[in-house]
């Protein structure tokens, strides 16, 4: 499985603390770069099952930009065993004229658009470049131009936003999701990094967040529209039509290894974990060999990630796998995993211990209780 970071977007939105820079400076040159990170790190393992475009905005680049990428990956890699290959974009990109160029490229399958809401009051407070009508008239246009994998990202606790709003959101996608306009729901609790904008208007008293009890609201009434809707949730965030998880990000919550590429991109080989600097001046500079930090993790701190990604999912710990990877560990589980047994936030069946609805909400403080 490739990551591809790409971290260029039209502008920064007030709570991204991801690696982004706003405007198309140095585009060419980090495509160029990105090529030749992609020659100088090829995997061992030619067959590549998915690919992910993130960032940033990876449609920011443009159709040109994407091409050169995706041509530099055929050389390298064979993608006939391909499952998904997904784009994220943002509705202000998604014109006909991109999606049916997106389409000539005759590789992606997925795309993951960020709307993060309909309502244009909570677009604005968040600084968000498009509107309610944008976000509508882009899955329009992702359906008409034969894309039928499309997820979406909508976020809770928004500034002003209420529950009503929230309703009026859920009531919104539920009417793409019957017009056969959408596949996935990303659903992100908003939260407060550090240097974001967002902080320092919050430390500045400029806006508000929704109370506890509001949000709390908004994920029970999410809970329930899934399920009347027939979507599975399979993971703490992500919701899917039956047979249309993410192939890609449940590869992640596996810890299955994989390849970042890009300014800020994160590589997992199954030992050891390597991010590159987020600097775009430094990785174009370096002409392939990307400045980059790595570290070797140690028994506890795979343990850890073990159980952090697999209380996140629907599917829990399972215990055989845990007994293979980790067998000086079961006592350890089973003392510590127990009092959450007792208060009903873990179920345990004979193959696994399953976070209940209420545990999947404490996923990860249940998950730190259990850290050596």
């Amino acid at each position: 499985m490739i990551y591809v970071h790409i971290p260029f977007c039209h502008h920064k939105c007030s709570y991204c603390a991801f690696f982004s820079v706003a405007g198309r400076r140095e585009m060419d040159a980090y495509v160029e770069a990105l090529c030749a990170e992609m020659r100088r790190r090829r995997a061992p393992e030619r067959s590549v099952r998915t690919v992910y475009f993130g960032g940033g905005t990876p449609s920011r680049l443009g159709i040109a930009l994407l091409q050169r990428l995706v041509e530099q990956l055929r050389a390298l890699y064979d993608f006939s065993q391909l499952q998904e290959a997904t784009i994220e974009a943002n509705p202000e990109d998604l014109t006909t004229d991109f999606l049916r160029g997106l389409r000539s490229l005759n590789f992606f399958n997925r795309i993951s658009i960020g709307i993060q809401s309909f309502a244009d009051a909570d677009l604005r407070a968040i600084n968000r470049v498009h509107n309610g009508g944008q976000a509508l008239e882009a899955l329009q246009n992702a359906h008409e131009a034969g894309f039928t994998n499309v997820s979406i990202d909508l976020m809770m606790g928004l500034p002003g936003q209420s529950i009503d709003t929230w309703r009026r959101n859920l009531d919104c996608t539920g009417a793409l999701l019957r017009g056969g306009l959408l596949t996935h729901l990303s659903c992100y609790e908003l939260s407060i990094e550090p240097g974001t904008i967002l902080e320092r208007q919050l430390r500045q008293g400029r806006v508000e967040l929704p109370d506890e009890e509001t949000v709390a609201a908004e994920y029970e009434l999410l809970m329930r529209w899934c399920h009347d809707v027939g979507m599975e949730q399979y993971e703490v965030s992500n919701f899917a039509l039956p047979g249309l998880r993410s192939v890609h990000n449940s590869r992640y919550w596996r810890r299955v290894p994989y390849l970042g590429l890009g300014a800020g991109a994160h590589s997992f080989d199954g030992s050891h974990r390597r991010w590159n600097l987020a600097d775009i001046a430094a990785y174009v500079a370096a002409a392939g060999d990307a400045p980059h930090e790595q570290e070797t993790l140690s028994r506890e701190d795979a343990f850890n990630e073990f159980v952090m990604t697999a209380l996140r999912t629907t599917a829990g710990i399972d215990k055989s796998e845990l007994s293979a990877l980790f067998p000086w560990a079961a006592s350890h589980i089973s003392a510590t995993i127990a009092p959450h047994i007792a208060h009903g936030l873990i179920v345990e069946t004979d193959e696994a211990y399953v976070p209940s609805s209420s545990g999947l909400l404490q996923a990860d403080a249940i998950a730190a209780s259990l850290f050596l």
